[in-house]
């Protein structure tokens, strides 16, 4: 390897993920703080362009995510909990409709003999699922038992406002800042890159994350109508897991017609399950993905599953805040590579062959 700038981009690389591994624990409330001001740029320059200042579209903007803040913390989280509780109550149902009705068919149909130990299954969950209802209080009691784990976490809730606010209010600044250190030579090649990795990953964030709060928003609220008590779980997680094409709509469509069917004990509710997930799909093709995400390339689904499950395991939570803009960079990167690559003459390949080591 000849080549003294790949050298250098491979050390800058190796040496910033050290350096991610090193302050990992202490990342989270700037890397939280940066992910909501990405979030939060856009919605500012739209007040921005009302002639209001900057300063009041920041403040205009907090004040939006403090009433979504609010608004989970007071009627989501509660009603979540409350039917995850219901859930864990009806659990001897659901094993016992397994047991009478669905193995015997799926048997049947299959011609397999399925020997499950249901009462050592029902019993494990149920030892587990018990205090389900008090998940929210279980998790406060274990950060009570540290004084220091319950400084960490003050500190950090207490940081992430305050960092997203300056960086917010900075950031028409920060970006040009940023760009001036680098050479003369190598600020268009950069601002281009720049604008591409926004590209990809705007598309996902604020693009396809829409299309699954807007579909988990729509799932839940129409089984809520038809009236399934495990409207607000199954309807969210439908929802969040539709950024992978039918996995949601699959995973929903199985999940609450098991549930409706064990709740009304009729075919009918069936019907209007598939009709709720039917209109969700028709909003999705016809309004929520041209609307939110249009013709733009973001991240393949296995990218982003691998992306978050890689940055966990490597640098923790700090490595699942990074996990899609490292991911959008180095998409971006490679293509780059990849078109250059295409581009240079045949000839220059062979001589850079006959020429390395």
């Amino acid at each position: 390897m000849n080549n003294p700038r790949m050298i250098f981009g491979l050390l800058l690389a190796a040496g910033a993920g050290w350096l991610v591994y090193l302050l990992a624990p202490i990342l989270t409330p700037f890397l939280v703080g940066a992910l909501l001001a990405y979030l939060g740029h856009p919605l500012v320059t739209r007040f921005e362009r009302l002639r209001l200042p900057r300063s009041l579209a920041v403040v205009l903007v907090f004040l939006l995510f403090a009433l979504l803040v609010a608004a989970l913390l007071v009627f989501i989280l509660p009603a979540f909990q409350r039917q995850i509780v219901e859930f864990a109550q009806r659990l001897p149902t659901y094993f016992d409709w397994l047991q009478r009705l669905a193995l015997p068919w799926i048997e049947e149909v299959t011609g397999a003999e399925l020997v499950l130990d249901m009462a050592t299954l029902r019993e494990t969950l149920q030892a587990h699922w018990q205090d389900m209802g008090g998940w929210l209080k279980l998790s406060v009691e274990y950060t009570m038992q540290s004084s220091l784990r319950l400084v960490g976490w003050l500190v950090t809730l207490v940081l992430i406002p305050v960092v997203t606010f300056y960086l917010l209010l900075d950031w028409e600044r920060l970006l040009p800042k940023l760009l001036a250190l680098l050479p003369a030579s190598q600020q268009p090649r950069v601002r281009a890159l720049a604008r591409e990795t926004d590209a990809v990953l705007g598309s996902f964030l604020r693009g396809q994350l829409s299309v699954m709060l807007a579909l988990a928003t729509v799932y839940a609220t129409g089984l809520w109508i038809v009236g399934l008590d495990l409207a607000l779980p199954i309807g969210l997680l439908a929802g969040l897991l539709s950024f992978v094409p039918y996995l949601g709509l699959i995973t929903g469509v199985t999940a609450a017609g098991i549930g409706a069917y064990i709740q009304f004990h009729d075919v009918q509710p069936l019907l209007w399950v598939l009709a709720v997930f039917g209109i969700g799909q028709l909003l999705d093709t016809l309004w929520f993905t041209p609307r939110f995400v249009g013709g733009r390339t973001g991240l393949h689904p296995v990218a982003v599953i691998f992306a978050i499950l890689a940055g966990g395991q490597l640098f923790g939570f700090a490595g699942v805040l990074l996990a899609l803009p490292v991911a959008a960079v180095l998409k971006v990167w490679l293509r780059h590579l990849h078109e250059r690559y295409v581009a240079e003459p045949p000839a220059r390949r062979r001589s850079t062959r006959r020429a390395g080591p």
